[in-house]
């Protein structure tokens, strides 16, 4: 563990306060006119997701957080937790359904992801910017309907659902970006 200043924050850092582990989304360093200068910040917790602002004096030091990330495999969910495998060992972890809520959503079978553990706790998954999805379902296209510019819903291969332009049909790939759960394009396949 390795104490830093508050100055040397870095999107995508991670570190320890208040008793959890907490990653940068984004920072700020304010130099008010009166008063010491500042740091707010957004932090997320990598064990409940929350996304909350904190506000460090600019002399203030935290503690780095020793992560590890491996590249694993998604095999499947048995009902209560989500199954994944070291390619390497063919060792394989299970994650319960809560910690790997949200990212459940653009799993699919045989998925390499990185699993993110700390001291031996794994604290989740770390998805890939974009993934693809086939559209399960979605209402069929309406000839003509293109000058609204709005869009309908759509239900990928995984139950995640996507609001789409007019022209996807079921059976289509689409690339959806992981941070959102927006759609993004068309897949190239």
């Amino acid at each position: 563990m390795t104490m830093i200043s508050v100055n040397e924050f870095k999107n995508g850092l991670t570190i320890e306060y208040n008793n959890d582990l907490w990653r940068i989304v984004e920072f700020q360093h304010v130099k008010p006119g009166k008063g010491s200068a500042f740091v707010r910040s957004k932090l997320k917790s990598l064990r409940t997701g929350a996304v909350q602002e904190y506000t460090f004096r600019s002399t203030a030091k935290v503690n780095t957080a020793d992560i590890q990330t491996k590249a694993m495999q998604y095999l499947y969910n048995d009902g209560t937790s989500f199954v994944f495998m070291d390619t390497n060992t063919y060792e394989q972890l299970e994650i319960p359904e809560a910690q790997v809520e949200r990212e459940s959503k653009f799993l699919k079978e045989n998925m390499v992801v990185n699993v993110i553990t700390h001291e031996g706790e794994t604290l989740g998954v770390d998805l890939p910017n974009t993934v693809d999805l086939e559209v399960a379902e979605t209402e069929p296209n309406i000839k003509g309907d293109t000058s609204s510019g709005g869009g309908k819903p759509a239900t990928m291969e995984t139950g995640l659902v996507v609001n789409v332009p007019f022209f996807i049909n079921q059976g289509d790939v689409l690339t959806i970006n992981t941070t959102d759960g927006t759609y993004v394009s068309r897949a190239n396949k």
